[in-house]
């Protein structure tokens, strides 16, 4: 706005719409205000107006941002122009606008659900990690990367190490969260270019994913990431972040973390597991066939590369041909001046057939990798899950028995009442470990059933893949035909008329 507006007395829909906008998820909030002004009915480029009046220099969306996007509305349904000159009467009270049922859009959160689909996640960040230009191509023993956030309008440098120190970090404060693995630091039998570009589309991956789940992108942790710029980057982040206590010991949900968890949440979670299982085995072979088809389309092309080749080899041979060897009738000659021509045509089919390959890896082979990524990462998350919530719980357990299993030997054998008191004030110690690893466990089950629902709104990637294949294939092949059509009559031109078939 072109002057600050102090909101004193406002009317209670924009405290209702307010406190809905706000303690949704950042990502969400812009896009929840918007909603929520068109239900207003005005029109497009009025909308426009109050949108870029509201949005100017604005970064994060605050209640003073909310309150004068409605107010404006209203003000425009009453037959006003948007202006920020509007407010200068604002003691008189902030008119209301009509919006009709906003119960779809301004209702209560529900914890359990995580009611994201894929297209929203998508809007959350756009992530590029690119080698440094200056080392592209070539393998040096400390590799930078440049990672560009869109979400941030940041650019930064990082190298391998640097993700580890990211990981690490994630993974403590967050244990209970989809966090897939990093690529390898080395793959046996990768030559060094292979290798690096590999890991590259891995590490995008990686950092993609991160990037946009609805809780990570949240952090401080990862924010750091993505917008310093210090050079250290992994000695800085855990310096700054080591002492960053868990996701259970910050959240407000741990401490009625059991009425998350309904009594059928073991049953639904372990069939929903062998589901996951089940799709994450379809998928990998549906990757593995479309790294075949992806290699098939390479190889088609050298095989047109090296057919031209062969061409141009036998249009440019020029050793004498004898009267012997001819019998004075030889068409060589002519058919060698029609093979230089032609030749010149298959390198296009190879350009279109890499061309086609690029599309295949990068449409249908990379998606396919970043849902196996996200697939893959949620088999270990129960399995971290499984193996370090279930075993502090046996060892809480196991102590509480072994206590008091040695209360009841010292009645029997008749132990002072002050060994007694020590070894129940200890039992009672334990009592709360294990009360607080049982709340642990059900806070760790209400992630693990959000992080399902994470992974089932990427299942739309599968979708989108099966489209692009489709889309890929046909647009391919429609090229590759049209070259091939091209060829046919040059053909025919270009080679001697009396030998050439119908």
């Amino acid at each position: 706005m072109a002057h600050d507006v102090t909101f004193e007395n406002v009317p209670n829909l924009y405290n209702d719409i307010c406190k809905t906008i706000i303690s949704s998820p950042v990502h969400a909030r812009k896009e929840i205000l918007t909603r929520v002004l068109l239900r207003s009915k005005l029109p497009n480029d009025t909308l426009s107006q109050i949108w870029e009046l509201v949005n100017k220099n604005q970064r994060e969306l605050s209640p003073d941002y909310v309150y004068k996007a409605l107010a404006l509305v209203a003000w425009a349904q009453q037959g006003n122009l948007p202006s920020p000159s509007l407010f200068d009467n604002i003691s008189e009270g902030l008119p209301v606008p009509q919006l009709g049922d906003l119960s779809d859009l301004v209702q209560k959160n529900d914890p359990t659900r995580l009611g994201l689909r894929y297209s929203d996640l998508l809007r959350i960040d756009t992530i590029h990690v690119d080698i440094v230009p200056e080392r592209k191509g070539i393998f040096l023993k400390h590799v930078e990367y440049q990672v560009i956030s869109k979400r941030f309008g940041s650019s930064v440098c990082r190298r391998y190490n640097d993700f580890i120190a990211l990981y690490d970090l994630l993974l403590n404060r967050f244990p209970y969260r989809l966090i897939p693995k990093l690529p390898p630091k080395r793959v046996v039998g990768n030559d060094d270019a292979q290798f690096v570009e590999e890991r590259r589309k891995a590490l995008r991956r990686w950092l993609t994913l991160i990037a946009r789940h609805p809780v990570l992108s949240e952090d401080q942790i990862l924010i750091y990431f993505l917008t310093n710029t210090c050079t250290d980057l992994q000695y800085k982040i855990k310096s700054v972040f080591r002492r960053m206590p868990d996701e259970f010991t910050t959240s407000e949900l741990a401490a009625k973390a059991k009425d998350l968890v309904p009594g059928e949440t073991h049953t639904e979670f372990a069939t929903s597991r062998e589901q996951l299982r089940i799709i994450l085995n379809g998928v990998n072979r549906i990757k593995q066939i479309a790294d075949v088809i992806s290699l098939r389309t390479h190889g088609y092309a050298e095989d047109m590369s090296e057919l031209g080749t062969q061409l141009t080899y036998l249009a440019t041979e020029s050793g004498p041909t004898s009267h012997w060897a001819t019998g004075g009738n030889s068409l060589w000659p002519d058919i060698q001046k029609g093979l230089g021509v032609i030749s010149k045509e298959f390198n296009q089919l190879s350009s279109k057939a890499n061309q086609q390959a690029t599309w295949e890896e990068e449409e249908v082979c990379e998606e396919l990798n970043l849902l196996l990524d996200v697939l893959i990462g949620h088999r270990d998350l129960c399995e971290r899950v499984e193996r370090g919530v279930a075993q502090d719980h046996q060892k809480a357990l196991a102590r509480m028995l072994a206590l008091k299993k040695r209360q009841i030997q010292g009645v029997l054998r008749g132990t002072d009442a002050e060994s007694v008191e020590v070894l129940e004030r200890r039992m009672l110690t334990q009592e709360s470990v294990i009360a607080s690893v049982e709340l642990r466990t059900s806070f760790s089950l209400h992630c693990v059933h959000l992080e399902t629902q994470l992974v089932h709104a990427h299942l739309d990637i599968l979708a989108s893949v099966l489209n692009s294949l489709v889309s890929v294939q046909a647009r391919g092949h429609s090229e590759l035909a049209d070259v091939w059509k091209l060829i046919h009559p040059t053909v025919l031109k270009c080679l001697p008329e009396n030998i050439t078939l119908s």
